[in-house]
């Protein structure tokens, strides 16, 4: 009983003796919401108590009401939908877990993010303010820039997005108006449009409509051209930005630089990372050389799973430092940096050009993934199969009789114009009436295989 069908459902199961103290997060009803969401600026978690992924998120959002106790105006609380249906119904839940912002007067804000406490916070804190924020002086967009206009959010937002604008610019304004919106509680944004912008569009050399990226850890200020950009292009390029250019690898930012679809040239680190190597491929990232990586490090110290990737790679534990290249998303390749050469400028694109060049053997190639259930009872699409192939014949009989009968009363109805009906339109007619159960099936069962 201790194999569940899935990791989340198992890590649930054995954690179902640990009390959790739901009494820090107020508990909704069909009668007790309105008047709850009305009264206060609330989160609500709408959750199905028989649902693993759920009940796994449900002990996140408490570690987070426990990290905000006394120190938020904000409400958590929290619906348990198989007792409450049709009040998330009404709140157009369709999938769980589901959490939602409601504040007085507006539309309820739907969180996006990772199922985790930290990004969950980050999404309660950001929404503390309202994005894009108007700045209407170059005094206090110089402070906005700097950090110091939300010093108490800046370690939430890792750049700080200005939009720069001419008073004229209305559809310019309201594009990037939209772009802010849709991604508050994500990245702080700020928009500058007074008379005298031509102050700031001159010391940062941004030809407007212009984008300002304060990045506060690197202390730098980049501007990026907005001409002709809609708001899914501006909602893009900050996107874009947010990505760290030599990220550290954890669990959680994984799958968001997975998705830029590049070859990972993978730093594994046991401990915080050598000086040396990170200003080799800072080097290397500055100068464009490694446009089609994604480059990274690991910290095994704060993700041991990366010494469980090692071993797959190698059998043993190598030493580190240990650069490496995973084509994750063409045929699986994993190349290895020598180890009897430094990490520095020359020797990496060295080596990156005879990789380029298929001089370079893997050290393996990784399998392709594929989903097999941990015990034979769990194995869903082999039974859905097996019963499906022993029933569609009786049924498709069945089917095709109704449909034969209500094809003769039609054609008793009409028989000239059955009659001239041409010969190929007939066998049609015949295909659709054998065949439909089973095209049907078919695509039911493709269906399933897919989730």
């Amino acid at each position: 009983l201790d194999i569940q069908d899935d990791e989340v459902a198992e890590t649930v199961y054995r954690d179902r003796k640990r009390r959790l103290p739901l009494e820090l997060t107020v508990e909704l009803t069909e009668e007790t919401f309105n008047e709850t969401v009305v009264a206060s600026d609330s989160i609500v978690l709408f959750y199905a108590g028989w649902q693993a992924v759920s009940m796994a998120f449900l002990q996140s959002y408490i570690d987070l009401a426990i990290k905000l106790k006394g120190t938020s105006t904000m409400l958590l609380t929290r619906v348990n939908c198989a007792d409450w249906s049709d009040l998330c119904a009404k709140q157009n839940v369709t999938e769980f877990p589901v959490v939602k912002m409601y504040k007085e007067g507006k539309n309820p804000v739907s969180y996006t993010g990772m199922l985790g406490t930290e990004d969950l916070l980050k999404f309660i804190q950001l929404n503390r303010i309202s994005c894009p924020v108007n700045i209407t002086s170059v005094q206090e967009a110089e402070e906005y820039l700097s950090g110091e206009l939300y010093k108490d959010l800046i370690s939430y937002s890792s750049v700080l997005v200005l939009g720069l604008f001419s008073p004229n610019m209305t559809t310019a304004k309201e594009d990037f108006t939209e772009a802010g919106n849709y991604l508050k509680g994500c990245v702080i944004t700020g928009i500058y449009s007074e008379e005298d912008v031509l102050i700031l569009s001159n010391k940062y050399a941004a030809t407007l409509p212009a984008l300002l990226l304060a990045r506060h850890k690197e202390g730098k200020i980049e501007s990026i051209p907005l001409a002709n950009s809609h708001a899914q292009d501006i909602v893009q390029i900050i996107t874009n930005a947010l990505l760290e250019t030599f990220p550290e690898i954890t669990v959680e930012n994984l799958p968001i630089y997975l998705r830029l679809q590049k070859p990972l040239l993978i730093l594994f680190s046991d401990g915080s990372i050598n000086p040396q190597c990170k200003k080799a491929i800072l080097t290397l990232v500055k100068e464009k050389h490694l446009d089609s990586l994604t480059p990274c490090w690991l910290n095994l110290k704060n993700t041991p799973v990366g010494r469980g990737i090692l071993q797959a790679y190698f059998n043993t534990l190598p030493p580190l430092p240990l650069l490496v290249v995973v084509s994750l998303h063409s045929g699986g390749q994993v190349f290895a940096f020598p180890s009897d050469q430094a990490i520095t400028e020359q020797n990496l694109l060295l080596w990156l050009k005879k990789l380029e060049a298929g001089l370079e053997s893997h050290i393996t190639i990784l399998p392709a993934g594929e989903w097999k259930p941990p015990l034979p009872a769990y194995d869903f699409l082999s039974m859905m199969d097996a019963a499906g192939s022993q029933q569609p014949t009786r049924r498709e009989a069945l089917c095709t009789k109704e449909m034969d009968a209500q094809e003769n009363d039609k054609k008793h109805e009409d028989k000239s114009a059955s009659r001239k009906e041409p010969i190929e339109t007939l066998r049609i007619k015949h295909w659709n009436r054998s065949n439909w159960f089973k095209e049907g099936e078919k695509s039911f069962r493709h269906d399933n295989k897919e989730l």
